[in-house]
């Protein structure tokens, strides 16, 4: 009788240490003794490990012989980490499943990076590749029942430069993104540092080892769930085996819902099969039968599992794997369009699930920590929840990280966030040796397999911006990675998935002679108004593309963020341009780009905390206005000239300014909700040109109090209908100026056909009447409308309800003259004092109502905030976990958070 597989996961008695140098052989250190105390050094001896996995700094960290890297400078004190040789073992006991000889595997699912593994003495692998899951495989006569497991990790960093001396030093992005050597280790990048995170050189078992023994195994399963283009379903499963097949009677295989309700089960013969792989079922299901999975927003995200079983003709199961799958169909649209935009035809860049083509909004994710083995399940799901709940429904995985574990990519199932994954390049001229394409192709062999079943995923990308880095620097003449991105990546993805899943050879790519930056074609990288070219924010609805997938504005996080690296410092490092400040922003040229975009459209501060509201109102500004304008160009069929656009970027991976929309603590920036609210179901925006009396540079937005003079403002009001039927609605026009009583409304009624932009008026602004004849600046044509506030809402015509609203500004904002709002709160609990209903009022308008509170207590939840107040407009949100705490606020004019008049109910 042949044994049934066993699986476990070694958990326990890990034991790490440093490398001893004056200890010649390495497996000598074996016997040293075990150790505890901070004030011993890190070669005395063994120490148990807190967890597997487990990563080296981690384990410093805990055991007090390193301070956290991510407060003050600590950083810089522990770099001769990635500079040292680590050691783990542990012990384990092996029980064989049967008197006869049978297979064992140990399997290594992550380790990081460069390590020799030796089993009881003998080395068994030796490993370079932090992407790949690496087996040794042995029969069970090999082990006894107590087994020790020996891995030595070697510098990766000196690995790296040593590989650069074999080769030569190659160009790999500017100097912010990590010493060029890191291209020759399959390593995640962003470890050697990059432009918002540390260099910090991880080491260690950061995912599981699992030992398995068995006779037989279901190696792989291979589901190929297919939607026709009339939303036919169907199912085909291969299976591979490793083993002894002579005992296999038959595969069995159960699909079923999440309700555990068996939709279908088959059973198939194999006696007598010696095929390895083969198809065991190809069913074709009635309609109904199955239901379809929905990217959020468009339907719901319906989940079934396979669960395929072999057994023999007595029905004793030798193994049973599972996997969940979902039913869709999806595509990457690049067709030819009907009419020129202010770019040109070109093609399209869209996606299209389940025959509708869908705009892409979402945001590009960096690894959640620098310490991986730190990020639990529940710190995945809360981020990607957030992303949803922001109303995202595409998420990019950049090439300078990892492939992210499992829970990742089921969670974006389960919430119907489609996934954009790069293989992991980034920045770089990277090596196309035999030996490294070797281990590139196994590398990606081992991730479609793993990731291609999720209904999720929907393109696979060869790289980050190594095309576009060549065609910048101007001075490479050798690209050897083109094999790479060219040949092999995408014929695995052709080779591995079915239906297959769309492949794009780079993060940019398009256009004549891969042309990166060519708007009609491919996608596009706008880095051209905080770096490149230093554009005004303004100019983004003159910057777009097809789709974009990265652009982005810096801010300063929160105070209560910026409290955390800060610590105990003095005094005196509470400023945004001290030493402390500097250390946790990693931005190149940061300084002067920050003054340029700040000195352009805020006063200046030499308050923290008014530069840090300051700083995430930018942000928040320029990044809303890029993603309704270009959500503006997604038009009907024929004429949807932007697909999608992801910003730069989702999360942090340590507490810093960066681009990310919400901070290392997952504490939302005012920008996540702006974002939250342009990518809604319905939204409305307004674009205003100010029309001076002489030709001129300055942003068109921009009224003109010196060289130039403004003569009037025309307003453009447009407003998008993501659903997929038609609306009516009623626009309505409030314009109120700040500097006087004078307010002017108007209404329309309008009708938006689905799934589209519609362009719905172009109006000379209305502005208070003039006070006296004579112009003040002796100019015959002037305006009045440089103090009057616009705010647009789209209201339901037969209930009144809101379904978007949007205010427009006189810019820039340094000009206007702000005035008390008045505003005023109201507060009422639930019964279990969980969640509260906030309502807002104001008499005046107010600009980016930043809501929060006091203390160090875990921050509540806020349906909604950073809000835009107008006069008339009540706005009603819910949060979750005030728990009777009073409500501070801060808005343009007074930044600084402060108890706001309320009433609690």
């Amino acid at each position: 009788m042949y044994p049934i597989r066993v699986r476990k996961e070694i958990l326990d008695s890990w034991f790490w240490k440093q490398r001893n140098p004056s200890i010649l052989h390495v497996l000598d250190e074996l016997e040293g003794p075990e150790v505890t105390g901070q004030e011993l050094k890190s070669t005395a001896g063994w120490r148990i490990a807190q967890k597997c996995p487990s990563e080296i700094h981690v384990e410093l960290m805990a055991s007090g012989m390193i301070p956290d890297p991510y407060i003050g400078f600590n950083e810089h004190a522990v770099q001769w980490v990635g500079n040292t040789e680590w050691l783990y073992k542990c012990t384990f006991t092996f029980e064989p499943i049967s008197d006869e000889g049978h297979t064992v595997m140990l399997q290594f699912q992550g380790l990081d990076t460069v390590c020799d593994v030796y089993l009881n003495g003998d080395k068994i692998l030796s490993v370079d590749n932090m992407f790949r899951t690496y087996y040794a495989e042995f029969n069970s006569s090999t082990l006894k029942h107590s087994n020790t497991l020996f891995l030595h990790f070697k510098s990766a960093s000196q690995y790296a430069k040593a590989q650069e001396t074999l080769m030569g030093r190659v160009r790999a992005g500017s100097t912010n993104l990590g010493d060029p050597s890191r291209v020759y280790l399959r390593k995640a990048q962003y470890d050697w540092r990059w432009d918002w995170g540390p260099e910090l050189m991880t080491c260690g078992i950061y995912r599981p080892v699992l030992l398995s023994s068995y006779s037989v195994c279901i190696d792989d399963i291979f589901t190929k769930a297919s939607v026709d283009d009339d939303l036919t379903c169907s199912l085909e499963v291969d299976v591979s085996l490793r083993g002894q097949l002579t005992g296999i009677d038959k595969c069995r295989v159960v699909l079923k819902d999440l309700e555990k309700n068996v939709v279908r089960a088959e059973d198939i013969l194999t006696e007598g099969e010696s095929k390895t792989s083969r198809t065991v079922v190809s069913w074709n299901f009635d309609e109904d039968e199955v239901r379809l999975w929905w990217p959020v927003g468009y339907g719901e995200q319906n989940l079934y599992t396979v669960e395929l079983t072999i057994l023999n003709q007595d029905g004793v199961v030798f193994d049973t794997k599972t996997l969940r799958i979902g039913f869709r169909n999806v595509k990457l649209i690049q067709e030819d369009l009907e009419a020129p935009d202010q770019y040109g035809t070109g093609t399209t860049f869209l996606f299209e699930v389940n025959g509708v083509r869908m705009f892409m909004g979402g945001s590009n994710w960096i690894p959640a920590d620098n310490f991986l083995t730190t990020i639990t399940p529940d710190r995945y799901r809360a981020w990607l929840t957030l992303l949803r709940d922001g109303n995202q429904n595409m998420v990019r995985l950049w090439g300078g990280g990892i492939y992210e574990p499992d829970v990742f990519y089921d969670t974006c199932d389960e919430l119907g966030l489609l996934v954009w994954q790069d293989f992991q390049f980034a920045c770089g001229v990277y090596p196309a040796h035999d030996s490294f394409v070797d281990s590139v192709r196994e590398e990606a062999e081992q991730n479609v397999k793993r990731l291609r079943h999720h209904p999720a995923m929907a393109l696979f990308c060869g790289n980050n911006e190594d095309y576009q880095m060549i065609l910048q620097w101007g001075d490479v003449k050798n690209f050897p990675a083109i094999k790479i991105y060219e040949d092999v990546l995408p014929s695995v993805v052709e080779s591995l998935t079915h239906p297959v899943i769309p492949y794009h050879r780079g993060s940019p790519y398009g256009g004549k002679g891969w042309d990166t930056s060519d708007p009609t074609v491919g996608d596009v990288h706008q880095w051209n108004v905080w770096g490149g070219k230093e554009f005004p924010y303004q100019d983004y609805d003159k910057l777009g593309g097809r789709f974009v997938s990265e652009f982005g504005m810096p801010s300063i996080p929160c105070m209560k963020t910026i409290s955390y690296w800060m610590k105990d410092a003095a005094p005196k490092e509470w400023h945004a341009q001290s030493k402390l400040m500097a250390q946790h922003c990693r931005a190149g040229s940061f300084e002067r780009r920050f003054a340029i975009a700040m000195n352009d459209n805020f006063k200046v501060t030499e308050d923290l905390e008014t530069a840090v509201f300051n700083t995430q109102l930018m942000q928040s500004e320029a990044v809303g206005f890029a993603y309704q304008s270009w959500r503006r160009n997604w038009g009907a069929k024929g004429k949807q000239y932007t697909g999608g656009v992801l910003v730069w970027q989702s999360n942090d991976c340590w507490p810093v300014t960066s681009w990310a929309i919400a901070d290392y603590f997952l504490r939302p920036k005012a920008v996540y909700f702006t974002i939250m609210r342009h990518l809604a179901t319905f939204a409305v925006g307004i674009t205003r040109t100010v029309i001076k009396n002489k030709p001129n540079d300055r942003p068109r937005q921009y009224y003109e109090f010196g060289a130039f003079q403004s003569r009037k403002a025309i307003i453009d009001i447009w407003a998008v209908n993501g659903s997929l039927s038609p609306r009516s609605a009623t626009l309505e026009l409030h314009f109120v100026d700040l500097c006087s009583s004078w307010n002017h409304k108007e209404t329309h009624a309008i009708v938006m056909p689905p799934n589209q932009a519609i362009e719905l008026r172009s109006i000379t602004c209305p502005e208070p009447p003039k006070r006296n004849d004579a112009p003040p600046t002796g100019y015959a044509e002037w305006t009045t409308s440089s103090s009057v506030v616009i705010g647009a809402r789209l209201l339901d015509p037969e209930n009144g309800g809101v379904l978007a609203r949007f205010s427009d500004w006189p810019q820039p904002y340094r000009f206007v003259d702000i005035v008390d709002p008045e505003l005023r709160i109201n507060v009422q609990n639930s019964e279990d004092t969980k969640t509260s209903t906030v309502s807002l009022q104001v008499k005046m308008p107010a600009k980016c109502v930043v809501l929060g509170v006091a203390g160090d207590d875990e921050d509540p939840k806020w349906s909604d905030n950073a809000l835009d107040l107008m006069p008339g407009d009540t706005q009603i949100i819910n949060v979750h976990g005030l728990e009777g705490r009073d409500i501070q606020a801060s808005y343009l004019g007074k930044e600084k958070a402060t108890g706001v008049v309320f009433q609690r109910v």
